[in-house]
């Protein structure tokens, strides 16, 4: 398997393929930050996602190496989803709900079925909401904060490299993010429980 700084070098003199290694490597942790911290439409992510791409291999040039690779495409992909949030602000916007595709082409099962009754996905289905609406109602800078260090278990360290932060301010945002969500899951959890 050829070292990353290899695959750079080869990606920097136009080595298409050397750059498409690169990607694999990295493309899964740049979709979830994408899809963590861009909690509009889901085609949100995957633009961010494209462009954090796009920009790394128009960019690659002028990545000096100071900090790992890993740490450069999470910086290009904060600011690719900051500006967008700025841009939001500035414009009217009216999302589009995405569309479930159903899939009856699917093999029937051989085996027992293990899917979730229809009361344990509705369940599962609630609480996804309620996770994503607490995401979505915390400020982008916590939000950035909170995905970095507990989905993508980044060291208070790389998060502040990757956000140009102190260590403290990371820490705190961190703590502000958490008590944020606990908040809103006592409210949301406290209104289920009185509807009962």
């Amino acid at each position: 398997m050829p070292k990353e700084r290899d695959l750079i070098e080869r990606s920097r003199n136009g080595d298409a393929e050397a750059f498409s290694r690169l990607i694999g490597r990295y493309e899964d942790r740049i979709y979830r930050l994408a899809k963590s911290v861009c909690t509009g439409l889901p085609a949100e992510a995957d633009d961010v996602y494209q462009d954090t791409f796009l920009t790394a291999f128009k960019k690659l040039k002028s990545f000096r190496g100071d900090s790992e690779l890993g740490t450069w495409l999470y910086r290009i992909a904060s600011n690719l989803c900051l500006m967008r949030r700025r841009k939001k602000i500035r414009e009217p916007f009216v999302p589009l709900l995405d569309r479930a595709h159903d899939h009856d082409d699917a093999p029937a099962h051989q085996f027992r079925d293990w899917s979730p009754t229809p009361e344990e996905a509705a369940n599962k289905k609630e609480l996804a909401l309620k996770v994503s609406g607490a995401l979505a109602k915390l400020p982008m800078d916590y939000r950035l904060v909170l995905t970095l260090r507990d989905v993508e278990g980044l060291s208070a360290g790389e998060t502040a490299k990757i956000l140009k932060l102190s260590v403290p301010a990371v820490k705190s945002r961190l703590h502000r993010g958490r008590l944020f969500l606990r908040d809103e899951f006592e409210r949301a959890f406290a209104a289920k429980g009185s509807k009962r």
